[in-house]
């Protein structure tokens, strides 16, 4: 994929569009300040069929007046965004470069033609100053296949609108160092292991023990964390790595609190040995399973303080 225009560039980004927008659309900053050549302009237009002169060119007086008017600095880049693309025509005379471009424009303007008829008088010659400060080859189409490769860069605002569930990625390595959000599920553990020592592990005599099992732990745990992060991502109000967790709790609750199980290793091994076996394809995070992300999402429930292993 090439590079998308303003792809991990912006610093601000303003949705405008509608009354007043000054032919603005989208105002999309390189930095914090609305400086000339600092910022892009983009211009949705949405018709049944490809943009022509007709189309573009009152957008383009619009632009150039408002320029004249000083309502903005000069953008960097003018682009045009609609469905259907640009129509063959208005292409073609894009292609044709910026010389010829800018005056079938000002020819249009002058004479009435391509949706310019009666704005003769608007062609003052503080706009003509705007028009030729303007290299027309920064008017650009942002082709629709752009637009949404650029969409889906978010991707749970691409599911809000597509339904399109990505594939998820790369999840986050594990930290050599536990972080601050492990710390209930990694005691819990370390009460497991001193209950079957007779004696206490802690973090610092774990390492090189017969008690390195943590460390495995650690990372089922951080797989389900990768889960969770693609969970937050796609459905960022629906909570569905929390039901999958429930769902989890409901399936190995029965096995955990068996009688015969009498100490809290015994309780880690079958809550493990049980989720990992466990169907939850009613979640929609089931196609995104991957093999410790059962496993780990028993030490995230020990987090949310609803199991306990040493009674």
């Amino acid at each position: 994929m090439r590079d998308l225009p303003g792809r991990s560039r912006y610093a601000v980004v303003k949705r405008l569009g509608g009354a007043g927008d000054g032919g603005r659309d989208i105002e999309a900053r390189f930095g914090q300040a609305l400086v000339r050549d600092g910022w892009d302009l983009y211009q949705a237009k949405h018709y049944a069929q490809g943009l022509t002169h007709s189309d573009a060119f009152p957008e383009m007086a619009k632009f150039f007046k408002q320029l004249a008017l000083k309502t903005y600095p000069r953008p960097n880049r003018y682009y045009f965004c609609c469905p259907r693309a640009i129509g063959n025509d208005l292409h073609n005379t894009m292609a044709s470069g910026a010389a010829a471009f800018k005056a079938k424009f000002l020819d249009a303007w002058k004479n009435g033609r391509s949706g310019m008829k009666g704005r003769s008088t608007e062609l003052t010659q503080d706009v003509l100053t705007a028009i030729d400060d303007f290299d027309f080859d920064r008017f650009i189409e942002c082709a629709v296949h752009d637009l949404l490769a650029w969409h889906s860069l978010d991707i749970g605002a691409h599911y809000d609108m597509f339904g399109i569930v990505p594939e998820r990625g790369d999840d986050d390595p594990m930290p050599v160092k536990p972080a601050g959000h492990e710390d209930i599920y990694l005691d819990e553990l370390l009460r497991a292991y001193t209950e079957h020592k007779s004696s206490p592990v802690t973090r610092v005599n774990v390492l090189g023990s017969d008690y390195e099992d943590l460390t495995a732990q650690r990372q089922t745990f951080y797989c389900a964390e990768g889960l969770s992060r693609f969970s937050r991502d796609i459905y960022p109000h629906e909570q569905e790595f929390e039901r999958l967790l429930e769902m989890v709790y409901a399936g190995i609750r029965p096995t955990v609190v068996q009688l015969r199980l009498k100490t809290g290793m015994d309780r880690v091994d079958a809550a493990v040995d049980k989720a990992s076996t466990l169907q939850v394809h009613e979640s929609r995070l089931s196609p995104q399973l991957r093999g410790g992300d059962l496993p780990g999402t028993c030490h995230h429930i020990v987090n949310g303080g609803k199991l306990t292993w040493v009674k």
